[in-house]
Parts: structure tokens; C-alpha cells; sequence
């Protein structure tokens, strides 16, 4: 057992002195240089057609989750949506002045990352991480899921060639080969920073590591539409959200409450668009299906996470009509009473009947607190009222507006939320950030500090406008 953690403690040690020459090198490189290398990275994928269809091909065929076309789709969009964010901003040298109180901010890299790779964006997590890491001037090194870890080495490959293809070291970007809990834990307790995406097991460990760590929130978007929302449009863009890889996205439409005096029409609009609404005991056997163990535990059955339809059919002895796009069923239970409130991973999704919006809030906030706290929902609505109300009463990160869920949260060219490959839930998921991961979570900061003129005020100007109780 002492042999083989020896082993294994020499083997990250060594990606992590490969990595650190690498990164040390880059460190001295000029903001001209790492805007070239940043541009380079995005644009030898993104103008290569060929080569994004050859990645998310082989992500397919390894990892047997999504589908080929949502992955070329998310890839091309992504890298350039991230381009687009970091292309203009400073990360060398003195990146930010404030004159008026004497600041100025120095941006420096936070050194050799120890990045979690989840199976379900195998091909994507480790080209879009890439932009934010030539930016930083950091180095790398993925830890995949051994389900895509040839995926995770092949996107390192394109990488280390870009890297050589323009002067900069191969060793800013590395993978763990032959990936391991072992090996895992180890990088991140010898890397400068863990960025964790993945399961709620991975991001606690990121936490206890005793390396800084931003870990991200299991996903569970929780969608409310209310009897003024445009119900075709909604049919529509949860389909989009919720299709989209087959449901490999932490932001898919997990649960859609709906208001009673629309609920009728809102199923009628969903069966236009190819959605399946099953009956109480094709609920039951799809539940075995999906839980095996139930109520023992609530661990998914892999073989339904981002499946065709088709296949989880197959695997329930459902019947469903051709072209069905989506399973609906229907629950009236919230969190730990159900396992359909919370998080599936699959084309199924739950339907609510609400009374209110504040009974809609109370089902948000109660299957949340069982599954995917912190991250995000949604609300198709002409009443500005509700949507405020939503947004101030659940706990969430995102509040996502008449628009598809799983398109937006990580960044969209019609949203200004940040592109990103991982999501922050806040506290409530257990996460030190509330934000998408960006380029600041990339780089340290030095701060100069220069002396001007006092600015204190006399108590009378401090505590003007408060009256104190006798």
C-alpha cells in the first residue's frame, strides 16, 4: 500500500515539475504574446471543422453520453464565446488603476492548476478551460474521469500542438493518462489550485484537499411558467434546453412547475413539440428504471444519463410513440419524498401543478434543498412582478428569463452572463463563489497601495440620515 501511494505521489509530482518549468516560462511572456497564444488556441479549433466533428465523435464513442451534433455545437460556440470575453482584457502587468483612491492592481498567475474533468463535457471542459489558462499565463493539468479519459487526452494532445505550433511550452497543458481517486487526490493536493466541476463527492473533496479550490454545485434547473408566459415559446425553448446533448448538461430543464389555470394548454403545447406524458405506472416502472435501488439510495443508473430516448424506453418497457423527444411525468411530492424532484441527468422531466407563484417558489426551494441548491431556474412570464419575486425568494445563482435554460446559464450571445465550463452555486451548493468561472478565477492579484488625502469624516457626516434609539 506505501509503495503504491509512493508511486502514485511520484507520478503527479513529476506532471507537477513538468508543469511548473512550463508555467515559470509563460510567466515572463508579454500581453502581446499571450494574447497571440490565446487567439491561437481558439482559432486552431474553432476555424477546423473537421477537427471539432473528430473530437466530438470520439467523445462519443468513448464516453456513450450526448450526441455528436450538440457537441460540435457546444465546442464551436463556447471557445469563441469565451474568446470574445477574455480577448480584450488585460492580464499582464499593471491590469487596473484607480487614481482617486491610490490603487492600482498587478495581475499575476495563480500557478499550476489541478483541473476535474467530468465525462459528460470530456471534449469541451479541457478547450474551453484552455483559453482562460493561456490568458492567466498558468499551467494545467486534467484529471479526467476515467470514462473520457482518452477524450481528456485527445483535447490535451490538440493543445500541446498548438502550444508547440507557436513557441510556448507543451507542458502548460498535461493530463493524467491512467486516471485514479488516487491520482486525483493527489494532484490536488500538490497543485496551486483546484478548479472542480463534476459530483458533489468531487467538489467536497476539492474543498478538503488543503489546496484553494473552486468547486461547482450539482445542476438542477427548476423552471416556472406562469399563466402570462407565451406557452408555444416556452414549449419550444424547454425542448431546445433539455435536448440539447441529451441532457448531459448540468443546466437542463430538470423540472417545469406550472401554473394550474394554464397547466391543460402547457401539457397540450408540450405534446406538439414531441414530449410523451406517461401514465402512473409507466411512472413506476421508468422510476425503477432510472433509481434501481430506490429508496435504498438515489444513485442514477448510468445507462439513462444522457440517453436517446430509445434507449431508456428500452430499458423502462415503455411503449412511447415515434418521435418522442421527451419523457413528462407528473408529481405532486417535493425533495426527499420523490426521487423526480430531483436531478435526472436524462430526457425525463417533471411537471408541477401550481396554485400561485408563491407555491411555485416553495416547490423551487424545497426540491432544491434535496438536489441542486444554489444553481439556477427559470421563468417564462409577462409579469415583471413574478419574475422579481422569484428571483428574491429562491436560493439560487440564476434566474434565467424567457429563454432556454441550458443555453444561457454558461453564456449565450444574447444574455451577458459569462461563457464558462463551470458554474459557481454559492454557499448554498456548497461553493465559494456565486458567479461563472471567468478569467479573474484564473489570476492572483498584487495590489499597490499609494497614500492620499485623508478622506475621513467628521461623525456627523458618517452617521447623517440615522437617528439613534435612547
Amino acid at each position: 500500500m506505501e509503495n503504491n501511494q509512493s508511486s502514485t505521489a511520484a507520478y503527479i509530482a513529476d506532471l507537477i515539475g513538468r508543469a511548473r518549468k512550463a508555467q515559470k516560462i509563460a510567466e515572463k511572456f508579454s500581453q502581446e504574446k499571450v494574447d497571440e497564444l490565446t487567439a491561437a488556441v481558439t482559432w486552431e479549433i474553432v476555424s477546423n471543422d473537421e477537427l471539432i466533428k473528430e473530437i466530438a465523435e470520439f467523445s462519443y464513442q468513448e464516453c456513450r453520453l450526448g450526441d455528436v451534433a450538440s457537441k460540435i455545437a457546444k465546442v464551436s460556440a463556447k471557445c469563441r464565446g469565451v474568446y470574445y470575453d477574455v480577448k480584450n482584457v488585460k492580464s499582464v502587468g499593471i491590469t487596473e488603476e484607480i487614481p482617486e483612491r491610490g490603487l492600482a492592481r498587478i495581475s499575476k498567475p495563480v500557478g499550476v492548476i489541478g483541473s476535474l474533468v467530468p465525462s459528460t463535457q470530456a471534449e469541451m471542459h479541457p478547450l474551453t478551460q484552455a483559453i482562460f489558462v493561456v490568458k492567466a499565463r498558468d499551467a494545467v493539468i486534467f484529471s479526467p474521469h476515467p470514462r473520457g479519459k482518452l477524450t481528456t487526452l485527445k483535447a490535451t494532445d490538440i493543445l500541446r500542438s498548438v502550444m508547440k505550433k507557436y513557441d510556448a511550452p507543451e507542458d502548460l497543458f498535461l493530463t493524467i493518462e491512467d486516471p485514479s481517486v488516487e491520482k486525483t487526490n493527489e494532484l490536488m493536493k500538490q497543485c496551486d489550485l483546484v478548479i472542480a466541476t463534476g459530483g458533489q463527492p468531487m467538489v467536497r473533496a476539492a474543498h478538503s484537499s488543503g489546496t484553494p479550490a473552486f468547486g461547482v454545485g450539482a445542476g438542477n434547473a427548476i423552471i416556472v411558467v406562469d399563466k402570462t408566459a407565451d406557452l408555444p415559446d416556452a414549449a419550444v425553448k424547454i425542448k431546445a434546453s433539455k435536448t440539447f446533448d441529451l441532457a448531459a448538461g448540468c443546466s437542463c430543464d430538470n423540472s417545469v412547475i406550472i401554473d394550474e389555470s394554464i397547466y391543460t394548454d402547457m401539457l397540450a403545447e408540450f405534446k406538439k413539440i414531441g414530449a410523451h406524458l406517461l401514465d402512473s405506472d409507466e411512472k413506476e416502472r421508468l422510476k425503477k428504471a432510472i433509481w434501481p435501488e430506490w429508496p435504498a439510495n438515489h444513485i442514477i443508473n448510468r445507462d439513462i444519463v444522457a440517453s436517446p430516448i430509445s434507449n431508456i424506453a428500452k430499458l423502462a418497457g415503455l411503449d412511447v410513440p415515434e418521435g418522442t423527444c421527451l419523457l413528462l411525468v407528473e408529481e405532486d411530492q417535493t425533495g426527499e419524498a420523490s426521487p423526480f424532484s430531483g436531478e435526472k441527468m436524462s430526457l425525463v422531466t417533471t411537471v408541477y401543478k401550481s396554485k400561485s407563484i408563491d407555491e411555485a417558489i416553495r416547490i423551487t426551494n424545497e426540491n432544491h434543498a434535496y438536489s441542486g441548491s444554489g444553481h439556477s431556474c427559470g421563468v417564462f412570464s409577462a409579469t415583471p412582478e413574478n419574475i422579481e419575486k422569484l428571483a428574491l425568494e429562491t436560493y439560487t445563482t440564476r434566474v434565467v428569463v424567457n429563454q432556454p435554460q441550458a443555453a444561457t446559464n454558461g453564456g449565450s450571445w444574447v444574455s451577458g452572463m459569462p461563457f464558462t465550463h463551470s458554474l459557481g452555486c454559492g454557499t448554498w451548493g456548497g461553493n465559494g463563489i456565486s458567479e461563472n468561472i471567468s478569467l479573474k478565477h484564473y489570476l492572483n492579484n498584487t495590489w499597490v497601495i499609494r497614500e492620499i488625502p485623508s478622506f475621513k469624516p467628521t461623525d456627523e457626516e458618517l452617521f447623517a440620515g440615522f437617528t439613534p434609539r435612547s
